[in-house]
């Protein structure tokens, strides 16, 4: 506890909920664009409309804002080289324990944040679809998830390199890689990490090619993938974990 909140107070000058609110607008400025004229059928499937496109959009910004948070709190002993000062104090275990809940936090802030953002929209749009709270629920949880995983393979990255760029390249990289990943089958998807905010969606999207309409639909929960997810980060976490402490500083 007490490493979480010297993380805290380290932090409490870098702005990084700036940055965080910043991006996280852009996706509400879009929500508000892209939902403020809809018909009687898209009103019928609003919190469907949100819950598909929200996380197609958390494709590409959550990995963002993954990566940007873990630089911002991992790049302060880099630039103060004062790793082997801390590491008298605190095991290295310890510290990167400390840093990932720190950063985590922030991730369930943000999660929560475009939750709620999601309800009010549809209130204030009117959606006439009944209220699906278990899978607004659902998405919560799933956002948060994803996030963590890809939030474990930032700050690995943020805390062995003291280049920062390293880290902001991994996080561009893989932002465009499950955005592309999307179009692909879906086990394709499944082999990229970055794509698992598509592919653990609640709500998939019919095709019909001969009418050329699109209609949404509530899917039953992926187990086997949310299962295999969180194998992945159970392994970056640990080997991560372990490189660090091992590093000579």
């Amino acid at each position: 506890m007490k490493g979480i909140l010297l993380e805290f107070y380290k932090i409490r000058k870098r702005k990084i909920w700036v940055i965080i609110l910043v991006l996280l607008g852009v996706q509400c400025l879009w929500g508000m664009w892209a939902f403020r004229d809809m018909n009687a059928k898209k009103l019928s499937q609003g919190y469907m409309q949100c819950l598909y496109h929200f996380s197609v959009l958390n494709t590409i910004m959550m990995p963002m804002i993954a990566a940007i948070t873990a630089s911002k709190i991992c790049d302060l002993e880099h630039k103060g080289q004062t790793f082997k000062l801390l590491l008298t104090v605190m095991p290295a275990g310890a510290l990167f324990d400390a840093k990932f809940i720190c950063a985590t936090m922030y991730m369930v802030a943000v999660g929560a944040a475009q939750t709620i953002f999601i309800i009010a929209l549809g209130r204030t749009a009117g959606f006439t679809e009944p209220f699906p709270a278990g899978f607004l629920l659902y998405y919560f949880i799933i956002t948060i998830s994803v996030t963590v995983v890809i939030l474990a393979i930032q700050q690995v990255f943020s805390l062995l390199f003291a280049n920062q760029m390293v880290s902001f390249v991994i996080g561009i990289t893989g932002s465009f890689a499950g955005l592309f990943s999307l179009f692909l089958p879906q086990n394709v998807q499944k082999g990229v990490l970055w794509s698992y905010y598509g592919v653990l969606t609640p709500v998939r999207m019919n095709w019909d090619s001969q009418t050329r309409i699109a209609d949404l639909q509530y899917i039953p929960v992926d187990w086997s993938s949310f299962c295999l997810l969180m194998g992945l980060f159970a392994v970056i976490y640990f080997t991560g974990r372990r490189c660090f402490t091992r590093k000579e500083r």
